[in-house]
């Protein structure tokens, strides 16, 4: 009998984020009974131009084992692609990114779980490379380049391909909000340009693709908490501190890469959010910034001083330890 790869939730709830969980874990052990899948790929999505395109690439250019999971946030894409190792959910309602990526990840059966954008293309074997190099308590960052989405190919803009990120310092009266976000970091690249930092610490990363054994997606960092950081404001904050306060890693992997759209004004934002959405959304950057300034998530054994002293000097951080406070 011939696969149906298309999978539908359309029952709309309003469930907490502890109410979530329990649906995740119950899923997640139906699952593991038929597992076999190296590598689960999870995209959220919302009316993605691109989203196609970006699942054919991946079909493509994978060379081991994979599924990919898609959320479909809010319209159906124009095609659904019939193959086996695609699957598509659909909440019903726009429920947000977080909610995305977690439904998604609650039905993965892979070793590996792999986030990306829906409008993302990358190289040959990416997966493989990726998987070979991948701690248990990593998270693994592919070396970003542009993409050009009109012709599916790498954009050539004169600029070095994106390796690393730091944490700006949080600061009241900063231009929209006061938290902590990832800043691209050329200077650190430069620095760094030698192969034996192939595989290197990187103190944050941008968000559009990560890659991680599944089980320290599930077991530590926790399917991605809505309730505190809203369905959008802050997830490689919330995956990277977890992740480095916690005692594990999180890496950039030179060795391959992904080729990113920077929407811009041309292609928009696919989360349309409204004045509201954008204050609760600075709400939430701040009070990030908080919760991880004054140690307030549990179960770490670093406070968030250790990470910056590790990357030190970090941009925008100031010499005197006396002002590393919350902003709020």
């Amino acid at each position: 009998m011939a696969v149906n790869p298309v999978r539908t939730i359309t029952k709309s709830t309003n469930k907490s984020i502890h109410e979530t969980r329990e649906f995740f874990s119950s899923s997640q052990q139906a699952v593991r009974r038929s597992n076999g899948v190296n590598l689960s790929i999870i995209i959220p999505s919302r009316n993605e131009v691109f989203l196609t395109h970006t699942i054919r690439d991946l079909l493509a250019h994978a060379v081991g084992s994979i599924e990919i999971i898609v959320n479909i946030d809010e319209n159906w894409p124009d095609e659904i692609i019939k193959d086996k190792r695609v699957i598509y959910l659909h909440p019903g309602t726009p429920k947000g990114m977080r909610y995305g990526i977690n439904s998604c990840a609650a039905i993965a059966k892979g070793i590996y779980l792999m986030k990306t954008d829906g409008h993302c293309m990358f190289a040959p074997g990416f997966d493989k490379v990726l998987a070979e190099n991948c701690d248990d308590n990593w998270v693994v960052i592919p070396r970003r380049k542009r993409l050009d989405p009109e012709n599916w190919k790498i954009m050539d803009v004169g600029k070095p391909d994106i390796d690393y990120h730091y944490l700006c310092f949080p600061e009241r009266g900063k231009e929209h909000d006061w938290g902590m976000h990832g800043v691209m970091w050329p200077q650190r690249a430069l620095e760094r340009i030698d192969p034996k930092y192939d595989i290197d610490d990187t103190m944050s990363f941008q968000g559009s693709s990560w890659f991680m054994k599944r089980k320290w997606f599930t077991d530590f960092i926790g399917y991605l908490d809505d309730d505190f950081y809203g369905s959008f404001a802050q997830e490689p904050q919330e995956i990277g501190l977890k992740t480095w306060l916690g005692g594990g890693s999180v890496k950039v992997n030179k060795k391959t890469w992904y080729a990113h759209l920077h929407k811009g004004p041309k292609y928009g934002k696919m989360y349309r959010l409204t004045m509201n959405d954008e204050k609760v959304i600075i709400d939430k950057h701040n009070r990030s910034a908080k919760h991880w300034m004054e140690g307030e998530e549990p179960n770490m054994i670093h406070p968030i001083a250790w990470l910056v002293e590790k990357f030190w000097p970090v941009p925008t951080w100031p010499e005197d330890r006396s002002l590393w406070v919350s902003p709020i």
